[in-house]
C-alpha cells in the first residue's frame, strides 16, 4: 500500500465532505473547491499552511500526536477516522514495526477457544481476521454461513462472499449498507496492517473484479465495528434479524469474536432454533465441534 496516497486521498476527501458553516467559518460567494480550503483546515488545526499542505501531500511521518489531534477535529473526524489517521501517521514512521496479524493459513484455534465457541449454542459465534476470513467457528456459524463454505478454492471469507458471489445480495436484504461495513473494515485495517500481503492481494481481487467493490474502496471511510443489528436472509430457514457483539481478542491480537443472538420469543428466534436443527441432519456423523477450515 502506498502510504503517502492513503494519507493524501484520506486526508483530501475529509476536507471535501465538510462545508464552511459546520465548523463557523463564512460560505462566502466565490468558493472554488468542494468542502475547507487548505488555510482553513490550516487554521482550525493551528499550523501553517505550509506544514498543512505537505501532511496532506503524504508526508504525515514524525507528525506529533498533539498535531495529528489537532487535525482530527479540524476535520470533525470520528472515533473510527480518528484512529485511522494514527494508524497511517505510525505506518509512515521509518521505525514502525508490522503488527502481527493472524491469516488463514496455518493457524488453528487452541481447543479451550474452541470448547467456547461451542458452548455458545443459542447462535452463530465465531472469530475472524481482519482481513474477514473466517478462522474458527461453532456449529450455528458454520450452517449460517453455509454459502462462504460452499465457495470453490478459497477459504470462507465474509468479503469475498459479499462481492463475488450473487447469493449474496439475496443474503443480506441491505447489502448496499452491508458493503459499505465491509469495505470500511478493510481499509481500517489495511491502515493498521500495511504489511500484509494476504490483505493486499484480497483488496487487489476485489478491486478487480467487482466495481462496486472499487467504488466504495475510493471512498475512503472507515469504521469500528463493535455492536448493533442485522437483518439476514438464510438460504435455508428465511428472514433473521439479529443482535451482535464484537469483541477483540486479548490473546490473539488481531482477531474479533463475534456471536450473534435473536430476541427470545421472536420470529427469528424460531429461524435460529430452525437452523440448529437443519444444521444437525445435515451434519448427523460429526461433532457439534467445528473448526477452521483453513
Amino acid at each position: 500500500m502506498d502510504n503517502r496516497a492513503e494519507v493524501r486521498e484520506f486526508l483530501t476527501s475529509r476536507r471535501a465532505r465538510i462545508t464552511p458553516e459546520q465548523v463557523g467559518l463564512p460560505t462566502g460567494t466565490n468558493r472554488r473547491v468542494e468542502g475547507l480550503r487548505r488555510s482553513e483546515v490550516a487554521t482550525l488545526a493551528g499550523v501553517s499552511i505550509e506544514y498543512y499542505t505537505r501532511l496532506e501531500r503524504g508526508a504525515i511521518s514524525g507528525a506529533s500526536p498533539e498535531v495529528l489531534d489537532s487535525l482530527a477535529k479540524a476535520l470533525l473526524l470520528d472515533d473510527a477516522e480518528r484512529a485511522h489517521l494514527f494508524d497511517l501517521a505510525h505506518a509512515a514512521s521509518p521505525v514502525a514495526r508490522p503488527p502481527k496479524r493472524r491469516s488463514a493459513k496455518g493457524w488453528t484455534p487452541h481447543q479451550g477457544l474452541q470448547w467456547a465457541l461451542d458452548a455458545v449454542t443459542a447462535g452463530p459465534a465465531f472469530v475472524r481476521n481482519g482481513r474477514m476470513d473466517l478462522l474458527a467457528v461453532n456449529s450455528l456459524a458454520r450452517a449460517f454461513y453455509t454459502e462462504l463454505y460452499e465457495m470453490p478454492g478459497q477459504s470462507p471469507n465474509i468479503a469475498r462472499h459479499a462481492f463475488l458471489d450473487e447469493r449474496a445480495f439475496a443474503f443480506y436484504p441491505d447489502w448496499e449498507g452491508f458493503a459499505d461495513i465491509t469495505v470500511a473494515i478493510l481499509r481500517t485495517e489495511a491502515a493498521r496492517d500495511p504489511h500484509n500481503k494476504e490483505l493486499h492481494d484480497l483488496i487487489g481481487e476485489l478491486s478487480t473484479r467487482s466495481t462496486e467493490f472499487r467504488a466504495r474502496w475510493g471512498a475512503h471511510n472507515v469504521r469500528h465495528h463493535g455492536s448493533g443489528f442485522k437483518t439476514f436472509r438464510h438460504p435455508v430457514v428465511g428472514e433473521m434479524t439479529l443482535a451482535y457483539e464484537g469483541m477483540e481478542m486479548e490473546a490473539e491480537r488481531g482477531l474479533t469474536l463475534t456471536i450473534y443472538t435473536a430476541e427470545p420469543g421472536s420470529a427469528s428466534d424460531d429461524a435460529m432454533r430452525l437452523l440448529a436443527s437443519w444444521a444437525a441432519s445435515e451434519r448427523p456423523d460429526q461433532e457439534s465441534s467445528v473448526t477452521s477450515m483453513a
